[in-house]
């Protein structure tokens, strides 16, 4: 494998497991130094020793992102620790399943803070960093931001409001050395709705129209498109947000 990420730093949320473990493991077989965040400390501990007995360089930070304050300490420490931050990984997200009028202030805040505030934070905090590398950020949003869903309006309009945000900074920083691009994922073969609870009376026919054809895909091939577009082989690709969703949004 083309080690193209040697001598850069990687920052990378949600990376205990399922889609952000697999952006982990790419970046490290292609040779980054990782700086790895989640809030599931025992799960990223053990994502962590199994880079690390690969070779890697692996440095961990188990926190909670829905504060700001612990969005800018994820920087800060993960440039204190590499030295430098060349890619962004904006991984990490929840997914609930509710009716539109049984969704709590809490939930709605929760999803809004971790899908949404904590990858425009983490991206407030590393993008003068990442200028001096002429590095980049990728959002994960999901094929929920480009179709209508029903049962998961929130999680839809997080990551709706991601790929807009994802653009929106790209516009900004259209004459500088930056690179920002969002991937929207279909369903994937992870652990992030595991113990959700679904509506009880939940209308299967609408959940299938945005279940695909398809099988869920394998996470690590959504993670070899992540890695793409953080990498230098993706220089033509800045403000897009590409889909890995097995054609689900073709029609």
């Amino acid at each position: 494998m083309e080690r193209d990420f040697e001598g850069r730093a990687a920052l990378v949320t949600g990376a205990a497991r399922g889609l952000g473990r697999a952006v982990a493991e790419t970046l490290a077989a292609r040779g980054a130094a990782l700086f790895l965040v989640d809030v599931l400390g025992d799960r990223l501990a053990e994502t962590a020793a199994e880079l690390t007995s690969t070779g890697a360089r692996v440095e961990t930070l188990a926190t909670d992102l829905t504060r700001r304050e612990n969005c800018v300490a994820a920087v800060d420490k993960a440039v204190a620790a590499l030295g430098r931050l060349d890619t962004l990984c904006n991984a990490a997200a929840i997914v609930r399943f509710h009716h539109v009028t049984d969704v709590s202030q809490q939930e709605w805040e929760q999803l809004l803070a971790i899908n949404l505030s904590a990858p425009f934070y983490l991206s407030q905090a590393a993008i003068p960093h990442l200028l001096k590398t002429h590095g980049s950020i990728v959002n994960v949003a999901s094929q929920a931001a480009l179709i209508g869903t029903a049962y998961i309006a929130p999680y839809a309009a997080t990551k709706a409001a991601l790929v807009n945000m994802t653009r929106s900074m790209a516009m900004e920083y259209m004459h500088q050395p930056i690179r920002i691009n969002a991937v929207a994922p279909g369903t994937m073969s992870t652990e992030i709705s595991q113990g959700v609870v679904r509506p009880a009376d939940m209308d299967l026919a609408l959940v299938q129209r945005y279940s695909g054809m398809r099988p869920p895909a394998d996470p690590q091939d959504v993670a070899e498109l992540i890695v793409f577009v953080a990498s230098d082989r993706a220089r033509a690709i800045h403000g897009a947000c590409l889909t890995a969703d097995n054609g689900v949004t073709a029609g």
